[in-house]
């Protein structure tokens, strides 16, 4: 605990050097850029840099550390030893990088599959915030504080899904459906889930009437009269939850309550800066419009087990809206005061994180490397 708290502060306040003030917002209320290497451009980069190695060096360094680490060891070892010995569930993208790296290591090196996924994923992260916030020491700072950094520890493939997915926004906000298609198809080579994003995010990207959005949540409420059918379609979809506790943990309006609550809380926000933080044309309306799809999932959709993998789809961007809403305000107290309550509930949902930590259904907590150990964490076997 006392390790993940310093690791948070130390690179918030990196990204605070990076990008301490709220960057302009330009036409539609995105972010504008200097373009150059100048002297701060450079020290930019040098701290980026810096929360790279530190973000990819704690998750390389790990072992034995996210709920599923055993299981992803094991099918790492089904992938190298071919179909014909195994049933592999795992996606091609995935299985093919898992068994060139295998074999480029001569064994079962999954420690090494760790870390290059470890840092594939905080590398598009950084990117997709620092490309599209408007305040990149905001975005940032909520990335660690929501508990979304230490979360990729576990399900690594899934959140390697995520971060693309976050990256993509730019396309699909943009209408560049093309590029946003090949982007989601690609990241459904590791994670399928990532296929709900093409109408998620191309329905946001649309001009919506009122009637639309009220029309939407009344047929979302539908659902509770589908419930077994929708059900059914999911684990057809997803046959290895058949048959396993994913059916009954983590369902209800009690299991996702944080999500629910965090969906709350942006609408509340919004609320307030509804004069200033909605310019038209600008992208705070369109993750706006994924947060409502969030608290939809959350709460219509809270039969479904693991519903989150799809929520966080849609409620990740809250990272970048937040800052974005915040940022928008043109009365300094008003925004001070903004500001504080998003940082006072960013710290107590950080503190609540830390006590679930270690909890089955995440097990990011105790933090265990292999550095600090005499075991030799290199082939598969030894870890078993």
């Amino acid at each position: 605990m006392i390790l993940y708290t310093g690791i948070t502060a130390l690179t918030i306040a990196l990204a605070w050097s990076v990008d301490g003030r709220m960057r302009r917002a330009g036409r539609g209320g995105n972010p504008v850029r200097s373009g150059g290497m100048s002297r701060k451009r450079a020290f930019d980069l040098v701290c980026l840099a810096a929360i790279f190695l530190i973000l990819a060096g704690l998750a390389a360094l790990r072992v034995d550390v996210g709920n599923d680490y055993g299981k992803y060891v094991e099918t790492f070892h089904e992938i190298y030893a071919g179909t014909d010995q195994a049933y592999v569930v795992t996606e091609p993208g995935f299985n093919f990088v898992v068994r060139a790296v295998y074999t480029l290591c001569g064994g079962e090196n999954y420690l090494l599959v760790f870390a290059l996924f470890g840092a594939a994923t905080v590398f598009v992260f950084l990117k997709a915030m620092y490309d599209q916030s408007t305040w990149f020491a905001g975005s940032f700072a909520l990335f660690m504080l929501l508990g979304l950094y230490f979360r990729t520890f576990t399900t690594v493939r899934y959140y390697f899904a995520l971060a693309l997915a976050l990256y993509g926004l730019r396309y699909a906000f943009s209408k560049q459906y093309g590029k946003f298609a090949l982007l989601v198809l690609f990241a459904a080579l590791f994670h399928k889930s990532a296929l709900v994003i093409l109408p998620l995010y191309a329905l946001a990207g649309l001009r919506w009437k009122r009637w639309m959005a009220v029309a939407g949540c009344v047929l979302s409420a539908g659902v509770f009269f589908f419930q077994e059918q929708i059900l059914e379609l999911a684990l057809t979809w997803y046959p290895t939850y058949r048959d396993t506790v994913y059916l009954t943990s983590d369902v209800g309006l009690l299991a996702n309550a944080s999500g629910i609550l965090r969906c709350l809380a942006v609408f509340g926000l919004a609320a307030l800066c509804r004069k200033e933080g909605f310019p038209e044309g600008g992208q705070n309306r369109f993750f706006l419009k994924l947060n409502l799809f969030g608290l939809l999932l959350y709460t219509c959709g809270s039969f479904l087990p693991l519903v989150s993998r799809l929520a966080y789809y849609v409620i990740t961007p809250q990272i970048l809206l937040v800052p974005g809403l915040i940022a928008s305000l043109q009365n300094p107290k008003k925004k001070r005061l903004m500001l504080g309550a998003a940082a006072l509930f960013a710290l107590i949902y950080f503190a609540w994180f830390l006590h679930t930590a270690p909890g089955g259904g995440i097990r990011v907590l105790p933090y265990q490397s292999w550095v600090f150990t005499k075991k030799v964490w290199i082939n598969g076997a030894d870890f078993f």
